[in-house]
């Protein structure tokens, strides 16, 4: 039952995430004047297409790779390099929608990095390519001991989910960023670019703002679903350990912001894995004193 649970959650996140990409090129396509690879403003929208696929999309699959019941037995080596693949593939795909948004900006003589999406999507690509080699280094070589794998295994899980909502962020804001300049009394240089069907006045629900707000939406949903739903969790192990904790790290933050958002078995889980790190030192130091 709880398995079929799993693949019926997974089967609503992929659904999402296909919708992502769709919606995006319908909007791309309809409202923005489709693809071009030629410095115009057609090779900017290659860049909000390839980073909802690379970002979203295709990270979130990576991330559930663990996750799929038959990993849980078995050789890992295959999961790993599932794993790595798909997570690669997300990490070109996101430098080819940086390669686009650059060299739309270097044509048309448009500052690079001049607003708070562009920095906070640099430094969430800065951060997923070091997770990358990290996790290829020592994971997937096989020079790293079991001891420096079981230490750094809760910080990896712990930063590839924060990633991951760095991204949804970047994303969302990048998404509203661009419809914030496609509106008349919004224009800002050259980078407008409106499609021919394009006609809307500022303040009012024009079809691009409402299919821009849906498409937020689903990314937002795909998120939620990815972080938190419960059938898409780790499988229940006997004994708590860090590893365990960590492969929850939202419940970590859910319980810091509002306990009653955490369940009473995720802060037990909290106090118990944290406290044989926490009591020597503390045992020592009264010692000592």
């Amino acid at each position: 039952m709880a398995v079929g649970q799993f693949y019926l959650s997974c089967l609503v996140l992929g659904s999402l995430g296909s919708m992502c990409i769709l919606l995006t090129i319908y909007w791309v396509q309809y409202w923005r004047g489709g693809f071009a690879w030629d410095g115009s403003v057609l090779m900017f929208n290659w860049h909000p297409v390839l980073m909802v696929a690379g970002m979203v999309v295709i990270y979130s699959a990576a991330s559930l790779v663990y996750r799929l019941p038959r990993s849980w037995v078995g050789p890992k080596l295959p999961w790993k390099l599932l794993h790595a693949a798909l997570h690669l593939m997300a990490f070109i795909l996101t430098v080819l929608g940086l390669v686009a948004v650059f060299s739309f900006h270097n044509h048309n003589k448009i500052t690079n990095l001049y607003s708070l999406h562009s920095w906070l999507g640099i430094a969430t690509v800065f951060l997923f390519a070091c997770q990358w080699f990290l996790g290829f280094a020592v994971f997937l070589l096989p020079w790293a001991s079991m001891w420096l794998r079981s230490l750094l295994k809760p910080i990896h899980v712990f930063f590839g989910a924060s990633i991951l909502s760095l991204a949804i962020a970047s994303v969302i804001s990048g998404l509203n960023e661009k419809l914030f300049f496609s509106f008349p009394c919004c224009m800002l240089g050259s980078e407008v670019g409106r499609g021919p069907q394009e006609q809307s006045v500022c303040g009012l629900d024009s079809p691009q703002k409402l299919c821009s707000t849906r498409r937020s939406r689903l990314v937002s949903a795909t998120d939620l679903l990815w972080a938190s739903g419960p059938n898409l969790s780790w499988p229940p192990r006997r004994a708590c350990s860090l590893h365990h904790l960590a492969a929850q790290p939202f419940s970590w933050w859910l319980w810091l912001l509002h306990p009653s958002l955490a369940s009473t078995s995720q802060v037990l889980h909290l106090h118990k894995a944290l406290l044989p790190w926490v009591l020597p030192p503390l045992l020592l130091r009264l010692k000592s004193s």
